[in-house]
């Protein structure tokens, strides 16, 4: 959204004028999209074919084109993609293509407006970019079983096409004047805004700066900004400077966490304290936020759906004129009131803020990905992505897929004598898993040497045949396991249109069941191609080390930037020790269980207070749980369980505020309780923290230790070693939240005095001090304690 030119797609445009009646996100919608995408590419590749030795004819497919007018004294940018031109014998036809389940003896011309709709601004485009007085419009309908194909064919004048798009542009220009007068009023407030605070803390000042500058180049930075700095504020206040300046449409706040996107609406409160105007959007998750306990968007379920579209329009126009943030709550609140659908409005809602807080997986997933923005809009997009350390291995599952044989095999029996084929489908697939399985009987993993192209192929037939019973719309008993297993096997075919060397598939076996995987072992020309649809990107988090390491499976190329900031809170208040007496590799754990209760208890009588003890694995903790509170039964002791509620989670830390208990909590590193909280103050004293983080050994971190090992030699630490100490990092950055806070950092492990850790740990934690017995922990504490007294 330009200050001087109002940007639209086509399809978004013809879509928000005309769209009416329920929404109905069940099969029949959602099949048609994957189906539709599949009979594009079949008959562009037949009509492209048809023409290919016709030296009169050129065809093209997925031309891409924009049509720059004013309108109502508003400048417009109207773009889109058309699905095939046809140029011959100075014919030009421009196609669109549908897939449909009707019978094609009953479709007529009229069949669906918004089809002509489309096509006919596509129409008008390419006229007057090639000054033609008429043009062809065709409409191809495909019958997604039979593969028949009905043709409409209507010529337009250019003069008729004109006022056809006056037509629509007189329905949209209110809510254009809308956009445009927005716009100016955020503008004017971006030009007066002030940081909102009266100084900028150590090292805040320069990330805001290296923020502006990159995305006025247009560039990606990566900046590790410690614990303290302001790291949401400073890239969120910059961002929009640069948004009211024109260096980027729409501002995208990407997160991991729940926690992290309140952050972000907490920043952006301040901001419009101080006078600031910009809508917000927070999308939250569909099964979160829907009011229906099934989450099933059918009109004949849902009174939210059934209707949607005849009301939404409204609740956005009465929104858009009386809020600027449009969190969970207050889209629930408008939802209820017209009711439409709280997720379906919130992404509406989208389109008419200038900056989305959500989730990676609505940018980077090509599964779920904002198809809105990444499809036909040529947006200038700034990335803001928060806790970035998180991408890596989020990425590595977006891009992956699997399946199992066990949900096949159930499917199949129910399936016998009732749907013959869907199950004959199925038992292919079946046999195909069998086979695997037999291939290496003595083997619980092993890599297939390419991909399973006999699988996807049988994939392929089994979707067909399921798109063709689904749209029938018969639910069976049997209808949400068919579709868990029909989901199942299009995000395999989704994810293997990607599928190169970056990838491998392996099969584990686990007793009579097997999984094959298509494993995605490096993100980064995936995260790449991703950020090329926007303007810059901004990767922050307290944990980027090595920062090179970040760069090279994030998607930097050469030019991006790098930060290292150190920490803003006085070191005196801050002790590192290291217990380089203990070895806590697998193999030696067992006798170390002693030695780390005596660290924890003497630890906590030295430096009284709350504690979280960090291990590598439940196991662990467990086997040192017990020894502890057999050893100090008075302590008062709390440990995390494996599965915790949101409400377990928030009773579990209000321990450390009651202040007539010292609370020890044990917990599992880089579980829930090691990033994303705040115990500041007196709530926590310190942290133990057990070994080096290393991932779980398991196939997959073999897998990838494997193909590092060929790109650089170092498969080991991209693995293990890197992702390792980044849990550590955050475990650690519990305890010093504030410029007051003071606590003690313990590391139990003799690797953290080598010299590959001293360089990948925070520069801030050297020197730290090295003991190998209680008395010179105590030693150690006691002068921390003697220093933080200063």
């Amino acid at each position: 959204m330009n200050s001087n030119k109002i940007k639209v797609s086509v399809r978004n445009l013809v879509e928000f004028i005309y769209r009416s009646g329920d929404l109905d996100s069940s099969y029949n919608s959602i099949s048609r999209a994957q189906e539709g995408t599949k009979i594009h590419q079949m008959l562009q590749k037949s009509i492209k074919t048809q023409y290919q030795d016709n030296e009169r004819a050129k065809f093209y497919t997925e031309l891409h084109l924009k049509h720059e007018f004013t309108y109502d004294n508003l400048n417009f940018l109207l773009e889109g993609r058309a699905d095939g031109i046809l140029v011959q014998d100075e014919i030009v036809t421009v196609m669109e293509i549908k897939s449909t389940n009707k019978d094609l003896i009953l479709l007529e011309p009229d069949y669906n407006f918004l089809h002509w709709a489309q096509a006919k601004c596509y129409g008008y485009m390419y006229a007057l970019e090639n000054s033609l007085t008429t043009i062809e419009i065709e409409l191809i309908y495909c019958h997604v079983e039979s593969l028949e194909v009905k043709n409409f064919t209507r010529t337009y004048s250019i003069h008729e096409l004109e006022e056809f798009l006056e037509e629509i542009m007189s329905k949209y220009i209110h809510w254009a004047n809308f956009t445009s007068n927005w716009i100016s009023t955020r503008d004017s407030s971006i030009v007066d805004l002030k940081f909102p605070f009266d100084g900028y803390r150590k090292g805040q000042r320069d990330l805001a700066i290296n923020v502006y500058r990159t995305i006025k180049e247009g560039k990606k930075l990566y900046a590790q900004a410690p614990t303290g700095i302001g790291k949401t504020m400073s890239t969120c206040f910059p961002s929009i400077k640069a948004l009211g300046e024109g260096a980027g449409d729409r501002i995208f706040y990407l997160t991991a966490k729940t926690i992290t996107r309140t952050v972000a609406e907490q920043s952006l409160s301040i901001l419009r304290e101080k006078g600031l105007r910009l809508k917000s959007t927070t999308i939250t998750a569909k099964e979160k936020i829907c009011f229906e306990e099934s989450c099933e968007c059918n009109p004949e379920h849902c009174e939210y759906a059934k209707g949607h579209y005849d009301r939404v329009n409204e609740a956005l126009f009465n929104i858009l004129e009386n809020e600027d943030c449009y969190s969970r709550e207050i889209i629930e609140r408008y939802s209820k009131e017209y009711i439409v659908c709280p997720f379906e409005f919130s992404l509406d809602l989208t389109l008419w803020s200038d900056m989305v807080i959500c989730d990676y997986n609505y940018v980077f997933d090509p599964r779920v990905y904002l198809k809105r923005f990444f499809m036909e809009s040529k947006e200038e997009y700034i990335f803001l992505v928060d806790e970035a350390h998180n991408l890596v291995d989020r990425g590595r599952e977006m891009f992956s897929a699997q399946v199992s044989k066990e949900p096949i095999l159930n499917l199949k029996r129910k399936l016998k004598g009732v749907e013959p084929k869907i199950y004959k489908q199925l038992n292919k697939i079946n046999s195909y898993m069998i086979k695997l399985r037999n291939q290496f009987e003595n083997k619980v993993n092993y890599t297939l040497t390419e991909e399973p192209k006999e699988l996807i192929k049988l994939s392929k037939d089994f979707t067909e045949e399921c798109d063709i019973y689904l749209a029938k719309n018969d639910e069976k008993e049997f209808h949400e396991e068919l579709l868990e297993v029909y989901f199942e096997f299009l995000t395999l075919l989704r994810i293997s249109e990607f599928y190169n060397e970056e990838y491998v598939s392996y099969v584990e076996k686990e007793g009579q069941n097997i999984k094959l995987k298509l494993f995605c072992l490096n993100p980064r020309e995936m995260i790449k191609n991703t950020l090329k649809k926007g303007r810059a990107a901004i990767f922050f988090s307290a944990t980027l080390s090595p920062i090179q390491y970040f760069k090279e499976l994030l998607g930097g190329e050469e030019g991006d930037y790098s930060l290292k900031l150190k920490s803003p809170f006085p070191s005196k208040n801050r002790s590192v020790i290291i217990g380089e007496n203990i070895n806590t590799r697998y193999n030696y754990r067992e006798l170390t269980y002693d030695t780390i209760v005596s660290y924890i208890y003497n630890l906590k009588v030295a430096y009284e207070g709350n504690y979280i003890i960090f291990f590598p694995s439940y196991s662990y903790m467990f086997q040192v749980y017990n020894k502890y509170i057999e050893a100090y039964p008075e302590d008062y002791v709390i440990i995390q369980s494996a599965t915790m509620g949101e409400e377990a989670r928030e009773e579990f830390l209000r321990f450390f505020y009651d202040k007539d208990k010292t609370v020890i909590a044990f917990c599992v590193l880089g579980g829930i309780f090691s990033e994303g909280i705040d115990l500041v103050g007196d709530a926590l004293k310190g942290t133990l923290i057990v070994g080096v983080g290393l991932p779980q050994l398991c196939f997959e971190r073999e897998l990838i230790q494997r193909y590092f090992n060929k790109h650089n030699n170092l498969g080991f630490h991209y693995a293990y070693t890197f992702p390792g100490i980044n849990k550590v990092i955050q475990g650690a950055g519990r305890v010093i939240r504030t410029e007051e806070d003071k606590g003690i950092i313990c590391l139990l492990d003799d690797r953290y005095s080598s010299d590959l850790y001293r360089k990948i740990i925070p520069e801030e934690w050297i020197p730290y001090a090295e003991v190998s017995s209680i008395e010179e922990l105590q030693i150690a504490v006691s002068e921390f304690k003697e220093k933080s007294m200063d």
